[in-house]
């Protein structure tokens, strides 16, 4: 019976990697519970295995031993595109580096979650996410013609259009300004608030960490 209060639940995941003829330890025995509409920041280094860490809990890696459930389903005993299947419309991403199509319009790129969740309102969806995160009157404009701040907005809004129980960020102010970073965090925190959502966050901002219901510190491979 699948136990709904957890989002996420890690049992002693290890993950290492062949460098040479050296096996690399990046995460190291790794058990956490994450609750449903739970905040949680995971800090630490770089190099600490964060965002290792953040790819393992979404299924988009393996761990090399030990149990990830996503939303109450085992990942290790689901292939690619049944765990490709399990995050559509349950997960959205919001990453550093955006992760925007360039040939598609900003509306465009904000429709791809609700297309991949199979919503039939996919189009509507993506236009109401583009005006949550003000960016109406950008949705027909590409990438390349929007700052920074803005195309970080469009990830936002192609996360929230796809409805997701659970949202993980990826240092997802790290390439902002200051002012633009505190509207983006203000965005993240709506989505847990109004809509229960589940938020994870790798940050190494101090400051973001605090706004969390819960924060872990991760050093060399090994929650502190």
């Amino acid at each position: 019976m699948q136990d709904i209060r957890w989002a996420v639940r890690a049992q002693s995941i290890t993950h290492e990697v062949s460098s040479g003829d050296k096996r690399l330890t990046i995460l190291d025995d790794v058990s956490l519970d994450i609750g449903q509409g739970e905040s949680l920041a995971i800090v630490g280094r770089s190099g600490s295995g964060k965002t290792t860490l953040l790819s393992m809990l979404a299924g988009l890696d393996r761990p090399t031993r030990g149990r990830v459930e996503l939303a109450g389903s085992d990942l290790g005993a689901l292939d690619e595109d049944a765990r490709a299947r399990l995050r559509a419309g349950r997960v959205g991403f919001v990453f550093q580096s955006f992760q925007l199509l360039a040939g598609f319009t900003a509306l465009e790129n904000a429709q791809l979650g609700a297309d991949l969740a199979g919503h039939r309102d996919a189009a509507e969806r993506a236009r109401t996410a583009l005006a949550q995160v003000g960016l109406s009157a950008r949705a027909g404009h590409h990438p390349y013609q929007l700052s920074g701040g803005e195309q970080q907005r469009v990830a936002i809004a192609r996360a929230f259009a796809a409805g997701p129980t659970i949202l993980f960020a990826d240092e997802p102010t790290g390439n902002l300004d200051s002012a633009t970073g505190a509207e983006i965090v203000e965005l993240l925190f709506q989505l847990n608030r109004e809509r229960g959502a589940t938020l994870v966050l790798v940050t190494h901002d101090a400051e973001l960490a605090a706004r969390c219901n819960r924060m872990l510190s991760l050093s060399e491979g090994r929650l502190g």
